[in-house]
């Protein structure tokens, strides 16, 4: 088993971030190494130049990143762990797969029609061909699972007709190039809500900081923000059914079931009866419980840039070395001549 995925370096990481994904990625670590299998978790870099941005802020959001992933568990002794930047492999797989992706591939792709809007003649080369280059990220690794949410089961699939394809085009039934990736969908990623609105994804684009419990948050701010979360008046249900059409308290319980660790069933059983008055210091108090650690580690490592760039130059390093084989054997089927 080879686990690869990646996450873009945006900064302000919040409950969202970690509930949805980082918290899979190190349980996806545990797991893979137990197994005898190898994990690769990579900040997206590269990608993220495909819409406008400051460099500077990406210098530091791709630090700070690291930081985060680090101080929520992932071990770079254990995993590898970089930025697409300095394993320039990524953007030359990319190149040779744009032989074989297909404009109406492309076309086709749901977030490529929602990021570019009604501007596609305005929108970057580098938007469009967003998706060979993810397509890239994980070819490039002989990869066996990518865990995907809903928004990137469609950019996975990509991934697979390309592989597919180029085996198909330029090698042998027996000796493909790539190998198809399954889709890996983690038993538990939570879908964590605003706090000021149940109906829209946490977010860090989001004007109002009360939206969301970032990780750089402390004890008070995260007290603050949970008792001014926006619920409604009625009590909470004793069952999950009653939470239909309450999206804001269900929200609420569902991270008070993620954190700790029990059913959304199991909650209300506890806290059914209750008004929020009651549930909200409740959810407070957990929250500042598991994300303490989190938070110190965090802000103790965002400051020490050398080691924070150790970090990734090792974990560059060693994925140089797993992609050099498939980029060969890439330019090789290809007939491509090199010194």
């Amino acid at each position: 088993m080879r686990i690869v995925s990646g996450i873009q370096p945006t900064g302000n990481l919040h409950l969202g971030n970690y509930l949805g994904a980082i918290r899979n990625w190190v349980r996806m670590q545990d797991d893979a190494q137990a197994q005898g299998g190898q994990c690769l978790y990579f900040l997206a870099d590269l990608h993220a130049i495909s819409m406008p941005h400051v460099p500077g802020d990406l210098t530091s959001n791709t630090r700070e990143m690291v930081a985060a992933l680090v101080a929520c568990g992932i071990d770079p002794e254990r995993s590898i762990l970089f930025n697409q930047a300095q394993v320039p492999q990524h953007a030359e797989l990319q190149w040779l797969l744009n032989g074989t992706a297909r404009m109406g591939w492309l076309n086709r792709m749901t977030q490529w029609k929602d990021k570019a809007g009604k501007n596609r003649e305005g929108a970057s080369v580098a938007l469009f061909t967003y998706p060979v280059l993810q397509a890239a990220d994980v070819l490039l690794y002989q990869t066996t699972h990518v865990p995907v949410g809903d928004d990137q089961k469609q950019h996975l699939e990509l991934a697979r007709d390309i592989a597919q394809k180029f085996n198909n085009d330029f090698a042998s039934e027996d000796a493909p190039v790539f190998t198809l990736p399954e889709p890996f969908i983690p038993a538990e990623a939570a879908r964590i809500m605003s706090l000021r609105d149940g109906s829209a994804k946490m977010s860090k684009s989001d004007p109002s900081d009360m939206s969301r419990i970032n990780l750089t948050d402390d004890a008070d701010t995260i007290m603050q923000k949970v008792k001014k979360a926006k619920t409604d008046p009625e009590p909470l249900p004793s069952d999950k059914e009653g939470l239909a059409g309450r999206t804001e308290a269900t929200n609420l319980v569902g991270i008070f079931a993620a954190m700790s660790g029990e059913s959304v069933e199991g909650v209300l059983t506890r806290f059914g009866g209750e008004g929020f008055g009651k549930f909200k210091p409740a959810l407070g108090e957990l929250l500042v419980e598991k994300l303490a650690p989190i938070n110190q580690r965090f802000v103790e490592l965002r400051g020490d840039h050398s080691a924070l760039d150790a970090i990734l130059k090792s974990g560059a390093e060693k994925a140089r070395t797993l992609a050099l084989p498939t980029l060969d054997a890439t330019y090789n089927a290809l007939g491509l001549v090199r010194g």
